[in-house]
């Protein structure tokens, strides 16, 4: 069957091709040498690369091939077609060379700009992320890493929260929280974040450590079990690990692509912050059947794999590196899961 959201009969919208995107743009002085460059990509393709890299610092509508004024519709089956050529997970396992660092800025740009033409993506991010915990969101402090616009701040405004922290707000996302009382919103804009060691006061010393700044790549990732993940749980992976930097160790996070739906955090042991995350989904009433699951450090024995498999999680992604790694192994290609070992660790002290 037709996934409707490429079928050009329900989104009339033609996929632009590379050498239109690139005439209002200026020559790239090293595209000569880019399109050199021995990697495992067709010449047609490095061109599209190219000019979709020229192009990304127009505005939103050219960015995604749009003339002003498209509809939310063709501004997501544009996005969703562009993904077709432009998201790094789709070159898994190739040698990409400098077209790893492209695709990915072309992506992100893509995303960008999907996401500011498309309100409700901001509107429904929060909402899957509310729906995680909404017991434990009461009284919180809420971040976002976009803009509030009027959508968004509506549905913020229904629950009661000391303080919310964004790039920026709207002014129609300003008079909908004008209502509520005690209420603060912090504006910290996007800024390169100072990157060095970390220090932390301990009795007697200073525990020094270096900062988590390391972004995963697809390429990055190695395949530890007999079965690969899909093109789906690698975008969901991918995602766990990120979001699976921001949680307590002992960290144990199970995601969707796009959503968290289980948190285990802060447990001594891993197979209790497993066992956590899914009572947690449970309360929230979010199936974990399908889902994939990520751990901040390694399993140190294959029961939290095994109780994450029980769970219904599909994929697994995880540092690697203990002494027991084939234990782990063994028992997730028993139960048929894909796992991914990232050689880096989200661990802190």
């Amino acid at each position: 069957m037709t996934d409707p959201r490429f079928d050009k009969r329900f989104h009339p919208t033609p996929r632009v091709d590379a050498d239109v995107l690139s005439e209002n743009v200026p020559p790239n002085t090293d595209q000569e040498a880019a399109l050199a460059e021995p990697v495992e990509l067709p010449l047609d393709r490095k061109r599209e690369i190219l000019a979709r890299e020229a192009a990304i610092g127009q505005d939103h509508y050219a960015v995604l091939g749009l003339k002003p004024g498209a509809t939310k519709q063709q501004v997501s089956a544009a996005y969703h077609e562009a993904s077709r050529v432009f998201h790094p997970d789709r070159y898994f396992g190739k040698q990409l060379g400098s077209y790893q660092g492209r695709l990915e800025r072309v992506f992100r740009r893509l995303a960008e700009a999907h996401a500011t033409l498309v309100d409700d993506a901001k509107r429904d991010a929060y909402l899957k992320a509310f729906a995680c915990d909404p017991v434990s969101a009461f009284g919180g402090v809420l971040a976002f890493n976009r803009a509030i616009d009027a959508a968004t701040a509506e549905e913020v405004a229904k629950l009661f929260v000391e303080c919310v922290v964004a790039p920026g707000f709207e002014p129609a996302a300003l008079e909908k929280f004008a209502a509520k009382k005690n209420l603060r919103l912090l504006e910290m804009p996007h800024e390169a974040a100072a990157r060095g060691l970390q220090l932390k006061p301990i009795l007697g010393g200073m525990l020094v450590q270096e900062e988590d700044a390391h972004e995963l790549t697809q390429a990055e990732m190695k395949v530890a079990t007999s079965r690969a993940p899909t093109d789906a749980e690698i975008r969901a992976l991918l995602f766990a690990w990120k979001v699976a930097k921001h949680v307590k160790s002992n960290a144990i996070l199970f995601a969707r692509e796009g959503q968290t739906v289980g948190v285990g955090a802060g447990q001594m042991s891993r197979v209790d912050s497993v066992k956590i995350a899914v009572i947690k989904a449970a309360t929230a009433k979010l199936s974990l059947e399908g889902s994939v699951v990520a751990s901040d450090a390694f399993f140190p024995f294959a029961d939290g794999v095994e109780e994450a498999g029980k769970a219904g999680a599909t994929a697994v992604i995880q540092p690697g590196g203990s002494v027991r790694d084939q234990d782990v192994i063994d028992a997730a290609n028993k139960l048929g899961m894909a796992m991914v070992f990232t050689g880096v660790r989200h661990f802190r002290h």
